[in-house]
């Protein structure tokens, strides 16, 4: 909980969660997302850390290079990022949302001083009610694109601006029991302590558009876990998901 008395939220969303699950960002789910942060703007703030622009890149271009080059997915990136910022930016201030972006990096992590910069330009952004949305530099850096879709950047920067919840968003109800997959049946588990025994249950999902599956999710929370903050992962495709989650009225998986 910052000064204000809110509490901050980061919420992290998958390139799956952003698309609906199709070939185009879906402006219905930002519109979505920017409701929800409108309606628990007395008692929450946000930070977003969005994937999704080589996802909005493909709407508009077609590189004359194979997609699966990682030179490519960059130019892709470098392309999408300002067609998602601008996506964010027309549907939040129809609500009356300010939107910045931050472009972070790995090696932005390591550095005293980066890190201090960061927590300090955020900070004053989130004070004078600008919702930064934060994307991995693609550009510069390719982690993200190969390993995680922002996962682990949502975990670093949770952990870096003391959140009191880290969000995941994604194309599940949380985590299942492996089970439970292998009878399809898919069963939640919803609330976790130990992160060993989950280890255990998930499988090899890996999402369409994402880049990240199960195992990304939990290597996240483990660093946010191990700086005391709560992770969420949710099923993002659900409207409302983030006020539901909050009331508990929908399966997800809380790791306390």
């Amino acid at each position: 909980m910052d000064k204000s008395g809110k509490k901050r939220i980061l919420l992290k969303i998958g390139s799956n969660t952003l698309t609906k699950e199709t070939n185009h960002i879906s402006r219905g789910k930002i519109e979505d997302i920017g409701i929800q942060i409108a309606a628990l703007k007395d008692d929450y703030e946000f930070v977003i850390v969005s994937s999704g622009a080589i996802a909005a890149a493909k709407q508009f271009v077609k590189l004359e290079a194979p997609d699966n080059e990682i030179f490519v997915k960059q130019a892709l990136a470098s392309i999408g990022q300002p067609h998602l910022m601008r996506i964010f930016h027309e549907n939040f201030s129809d609500l009356g949302l300010n939107t910045s972006q931050c472009l972070l990096s790995y090696s932005d992590f390591e550095k005293k001083q980066t890190k201090l910069n960061i927590v300090n330009t955020i900070n004053v952004l989130v004070n004078n009610s600008y919702i930064p949305i934060i994307n991995e530099n693609d550009t510069v850096a390719t982690d993200e694109i190969q390993f995680g879709d922002n996962d682990k950047l949502a975990a670093l920067t949770a952990v870096l601006l003391n959140v009191d919840i880290l969000i995941i968003a994604t194309n599940t109800n949380g985590i299942y029991t492996k089970a439970s997959i292998h009878n399809e049946s898919p069963e939640t588990i919803s609330l976790v302590s130990d992160l060993n025994s989950l280890q255990k249950e998930i499988g090899e999902s890996k999402s369409s558009h994402g880049t990240g599956g199960m195992q990304s999710k939990i290597d996240s929370a483990a660093i946010a876990k191990a700086a005391n903050i709560e992770t969420w992962i949710i099923n993002g495709l659900e409207d409302n998901f983030i006020l539901k989650a909050l009331k508990n009225e929908i399966a997800f998986t809380k790791i306390v």
